[in-house]
């Protein structure tokens, strides 16, 4: 079961570098960033694969978007500039008790 839990979370770590590949690939015009979205989100899947086969789907999923959307927001604001609002902020803190009650929920 622990290695299921790696599993997923190799995924979430390859996720966030595929879309953060997304951002400096600036629409495929950036070679590298470009293959490495398809790299890291086929590694991404992969894994998440893995760990669909002892952890229920709707938990895998649930973790594996929430700590993804999470992860990606916070790299958004810190290395990216984004803008950091209220409302952002409260969405993400939704968005991971969200995954909270879905995990607890069994």
């Amino acid at each position: 079961m622990i290695s299921s839990w790696i599993c997923l979370i190799t995924a979430i770590l390859f996720e966030v570098a595929g879309t953060t590949s997304m951002k400096l690939s600036e629409g495929f015009t950036r070679t590298i960033p470009s293959v490495l979205i398809f790299v890291c989100y086929g590694i991404c899947f992969s894994f998440l694969t893995l760990a669909l086969k002892k952890i229920e789907v709707s938990i895998a999923y649930s973790v594996w978007s929430g700590l993804g959307t999470t992860v990606i927001a916070t790299i958004g604001v810190i290395w990216f500039r984004e803008s950091m609002s209220l409302v952002k902020f409260i969405s993400i803190a939704l968005i991971i008790v969200g995954v909270i009650g879905v995990n607890s929920a069994k």
